[in-house]
């Protein structure tokens, strides 16, 4: 269904991590530490500035890949891991892509389901990785059937 797909790469897309958003994130986890809102914290961290929360990469825009239509309902989200080399600062500019890992299926119980592993990058202005984002979505027997496949 999607193997043609593996190894594709998405356009690189600039983002940057805003302050107002970087706080909107946080009160929308519940997580109001004072690294992420309070500038004067921020400021005396050894970062210098505030940082991002951990999960925050996924609100940020990495492109699209060429072809690769995913229905915008119906999709299970199966695992999702992330791994950074330092963490996001506010104010600052980030370069995100995706590329497709793999695409498996398996039978389950309620029929055929496919899983389809991404990662995102996320690259600073000088193109060193800040943050990989590993992700499995899965696609159900209903929502394959959806798309004739």
């Amino acid at each position: 269904m999607y193997t043609e797909y593996i190894g594709l790469t998405s356009n690189k897309v600039r983002n940057v991590v805003e302050r107002e958003l970087v706080r909107r994130f946080a009160e929308s986890i519940g997580d109001n530490h004072p690294i992420y809102i309070d500038e004067e914290i921020g400021e005396k961290s050894r970062f210098g500035t505030n940082i991002a929360p951990p999960t925050f990469p996924r609100v940020l825009r990495s492109g699209y890949i060429e072809g690769l239509k995913l229905p915008l309902k119906g999709l299970i989200h199966g695992e999702q891991i992330y791994h950074y080399e330092r963490p996001l600062l506010v104010g600052e500019e980030v370069y995100c892509y995706s590329k497709i890992e793999d695409y498996y299926e398996k039978e389950g119980s309620t029929g055929k389901m496919g899983f389809l592993k991404m990662t995102r990058y996320g690259e600073d202005s000088d193109g060193k990785l800040i943050f990989t984002e590993e992700s499995i979505t899965i696609i159900t027997e209903t929502v394959r059937r959806s798309l004739n496949v």
